[in-house]
């Protein structure tokens, strides 16, 4: 799978852009702040139908403007040429396209162009709380499995209108205990569905991301990571109606698998707590490699691989080995940032002959 071509309009600090790419390397060259990650994000747009780094579409309208898009063009097995858009107005719900066609619903596209970002902040999974580590995990499953992704769906649809009903009984003094125990009789299969899935995932994935990390970090530590959840050691119905007055305290559901966490472990420590910085950044670095490990074979095509800014923030050892696995053509075709055209060329010098380099200033990139 290449990405051939991207044109950007009002997207976040551009204008209009219209770029053409190398089936393998592809460098974005300029000052910080000058666009170059806001590149990145929008071929993340096209994989994900959303950003990597906001929250919310809207924000990736430029300031003044009142609608985005971002178009790519795909060169997919055998030779098929498929064109993706993702178009915001504001006021108005997105819209995700394949070859001009709509989608009925935007989680048909999911998984169908993988991407993988690795990024100086990746150590952010390691220290910031659970949520973060649920959506990581989540994402990926998402990507690879579109039952997982329905039943997500389903799981969280139905947890809304739980908390909804939660909110409720405190502003109005009671509550319809009957539809409680409806929907808790709903969410049950789903919650239980979903801690089997993760698990099963994890006895794959964590053999994958033990491996890199060895051949990141050349230690001695032992590493893994564990699924920590109140499921299925005990019955998630009977936990809801356990905790039931908890729940209507604080008007939310206080257990269930949105509440889980993914501990990661060295040595049985807390990578947080007792992991050097360099430990926890080859930690990040070999998730992101078992992330990108385990869709291609799932897949059977590389996802894109986007690298941001990562030669400033890593060291010469983690840039050695990502350099090595990109000259053994592991990875297919790679997206990447860099401040200095020079530090670039030198660290890409007999990696590969296909590399096209983007100047990037204010907003605006041109060919090199």
């Amino acid at each position: 799978m290449i990405l051939e071509s991207l044109h950007l309009l009002f997207f976040k600090n551009y204008d209009e852009a219209n770029l053409g790419f190398s089936p393998h390397i592809n460098c974005f060259v300029g000052d910080n702040g000058s666009g170059k990650t806001n590149l990145l994000d929008a071929i993340h747009y096209l994989s994900l139908t959303r950003s990597a780094f906001t929250s919310t579409d809207a924000q990736s309208i430029k300031q003044g403007a009142e609608f985005f898009v971002v178009k790519g063009k795909f060169r997919t097995p055998p030779d098929t040429t498929e064109t993706i858009q993702c178009s915001l107005r504001l006021g108005q719900k997105k819209v995700v396209t394949h070859n001009k066609q709509p989608y009925d619903r935007i989680t048909e596209h999911i998984g169908r162009y993988p991407v993988v970002l690795i990024s100086p902040y990746d150590t952010d999974l390691i220290r910031q709380g659970s949520e973060d580590r649920r959506k990581y995990f989540d994402s990926i499953m998402s990507q690879l499995d579109h039952e997982y992704l329905e039943l997500l769906i389903k799981y969280s649809h139905l947890l809304r209108q739980r908390n909804s009903l939660l909110k409720l009984a405190a502003d109005r003094q009671g509550y319809d205990r009957d539809y409680l125990l409806v929907l808790d009789e709903q969410l049950t299969p789903l919650g239980e569905q979903l801690v089997q899935q993760r698990q099963q995932f994890l006895m794959e994935f964590i053999p994958i991301f033990q491996r890199h990390y060895q051949q990141l970090a050349d230690g001695q530590e032992n590493v893994t990571l564990e699924y920590k959840s109140q499921l299925p050691e005990a019955d998630f119905g009977q936990l809801l109606r356990i905790n039931e007055r908890k729940d209507l305290a604080l008007q939310r559901t206080t257990t269930g698998p949105h509440k889980d966490d993914y501990v990661f472990l060295m040595d049985d420590l807390l990578v947080k707590n007792y992991g050097s910085q360099g430990q926890q950044k080859s930690y990040a670095i070999a998730l992101k490699l078992a992330h990108f490990e385990i869709i291609a074979s799932h897949k059977h095509h590389k996802p894109l691989l986007l690298l941001d800014d990562i030669f400033d923030r890593l060291d010469e050892k983690r840039i050695t080995r990502l350099m090595q696995l990109v000259a053994n053509h592991t990875f297919g075709q790679v997206f990447l940032t860099d401040t200095h055209l020079e530090r670039t060329d030198r660290i890409l010098q007999g990696v590969s002959d296909q590399v096209a380099r983007f100047r990037v200033e204010n907003g605006r990139a041109h060919a090199l």
